[in-house]
């Protein structure tokens, strides 16, 4: 039923398994991505899933912009595993499994493109379900 990644199974690919060249990258450094940049690839991609949603926000019945998905992401293990709790509004009528699974699976698979990181999990809350908004009217 599932569409979407084996989040137990999405690994990193394996570079040329050269022992010269292991040893010359461990010697280069070590390279830490911040858990604020996991969080932002992380939004920016689910996001782009069809079917989520940016909502307006308002303050005091102003318009102070919209927001899309809200994530909290913490990194552990010597792997760089990474575990997200995941925050979006989808839009209505549509599948939400589906579109989780899409998150999902975009959501992994970036992450461990851009990153080297591991989706261990990925916990999603859909916040609301939203029609699209209707068109302006003209006046």
């Amino acid at each position: 039923m599932s569409a979407g990644v084996d989040l137990a199974k999405a690994s990193p690919p394996d570079p040329a398994a050269d022992p010269a060249a292991d040893a010359e990258i461990a010697g280069r450094g070590r390279l830490e991505i911040a858990p604020s940049v996991l969080r932002k690839i992380v939004e920016y991609n689910a996001d782009q899933v069809p079917g989520t949603l940016r909502t307006e926000r308002r303050v005091a019945g102003f318009d102070v912009g919209d927001a899309g998905s809200a994530a909290k992401v913490s990194v552990g293990g010597p792997a760089g595993d990474v575990d997200v709790r995941l925050e979006l509004a989808l839009q209505y009528p549509g599948s939400v499994r589906r579109v989780v699974d899409q998150v999902r699976g975009l959501v992994a698979e970036e992450l461990t493109r851009l990153t080297g990181y591991r989706l261990r999990s990925l916990a999603v809350t859909v916040t609301g379900l939203r029609g699209l908004p209707p068109p302006p009217r003209l006046r």
